[in-house]
């Protein structure tokens, strides 16, 4: 394995981050991966929207039935917002239904914050239409955008806070708790956090949700190392390489790989890397851990908040978490 600095290219910042990321993912001891971010460029976007509509992944209906169906109560029962930031907005079709009940009770600022420039207008051109709401969007890291909220904020104005979806999720557990201590940094008192959860349920359902048989987890999986070709003019063969996911029971997540099929090796100019890969060896690129009922609850309390309500799906087990700052 040859590895060099990155030089220091006339480049956008994004790329620069996205290519030290790649070569520090890549060059990791013992386990290869790429951060799962960056599976969201323009393509992986639109797949990803292709995935909540496939009967085996439940989730997003899960958390749009409960959105629909509690949205009233949820916004009756959180502080009156001012503003309302959305951490991985999406397309921001299962918003609608919160931030219009929100909206009812008084005009409201939305911000979506996202480092997908696609999912940002698709989710603007999406709610833009919904009375008194005005509509502020961050291409920008979740943090970063949420603290460019925060001060917008005018005194006595609350920020309730979206992170739909059980992105959450995404974060091994101690980095989860890390990430909503942040969170609760840059929130005052009485802020409010509306959280979802996938929970725990049967090992063959959860595997479907992430392989399903029509191939389209595969191929949003598989468009990382597209993606590393195109913006990084990377020799990545797709076809040598497979998709899998498994279930790791000890630490109670589903995991994405990219398998490779043979010993090969790839060169990426734009990270001035060049690696060996062995046959069998994998590329981590995602971790969705699953939940029990009561493990928000105590996040919550570990993290700066109290959870003020929860509401259950009854066809997929999934909860929406309201959670107040203290």
């Amino acid at each position: 394995m040859l590895t060099q600095p990155l030089l220091k290219l006339a480049v956008s910042p994004a790329l620069a981050e996205f290519a030290e990321d790649v070569r520090v993912g890549l060059t990791k001891s013992g386990q290869r991966e790429i951060l799962s971010k960056y599976l969201y460029d323009e393509v992986g976007s639109a797949l990803f929207e292709v995935i909540c509509l496939l009967p085996e992944y439940g989730l997003t209906r899960a958390d749009t039935r409960l959105l629909r169906t509690h949205s009233d109560e949820m916004a009756a029962r959180m502080p009156l917002p001012a503003h309302v930031a959305e951490l991985g907005s999406g397309s921001g079709k299962k918003t609608r239904w919160i931030l219009r009940a929100i909206a009812c009770r008084q005009p409201t600022f939305y911000y979506p914050i996202e480092i997908s420039s696609a999912a940002l207008a698709a989710c603007e051109k999406e709610l833009s239409e919904i009375d008194l709401v005005h509509i502020v969007g961050y291409e920008k890291p979740y943090l970063e955008g949420l603290r460019a909220v925060a001060n917008r904020r005018e005194p006595g104005e609350s920020i309730c806070v979206l992170f739909l979806g059980s992105t959450i999720g995404n974060f091994d557990r101690p980095a989860a708790d890390d990430f909503l201590r942040q969170v609760r940094a840059i929130l005052a008192t009485g802020d409010s956090l509306l959280l979802g959860t996938d929970l725990e349920k049967n090992t063959e359902v959860q595997l479907l949700a992430y392989d399903d048989p029509a191939g389209v987890t595969a191929a949003f999986n598989m468009n990382v190392l597209a993606r590393i070709n195109r913006e990084l003019g990377a020799d990545f063969d797709l076809k040598q390489f497979a998709h899998e996911a498994r279930w790791n029971a000890q630490e109670r997540r589903i995991e994405m790989h990219l398998r490779s099929l043979q010993r090969q090796r790839v060169e990426i100019p734009g990270a001035h890397l060049r690696i060996r890969i062995d046959e069998g060896e994998t590329i981590w690129t995602e971790s969705s851990h699953k939940y029990s009922p009561s493990e928000p609850i105590e996040m919550a309390a570990r993290t700066g908040f109290r959870c003020e309500a929860q509401w259950f799906d009854e066809e997929w087990p999934f909860a929406q978490n309201l959670w107040i700052a203290e």
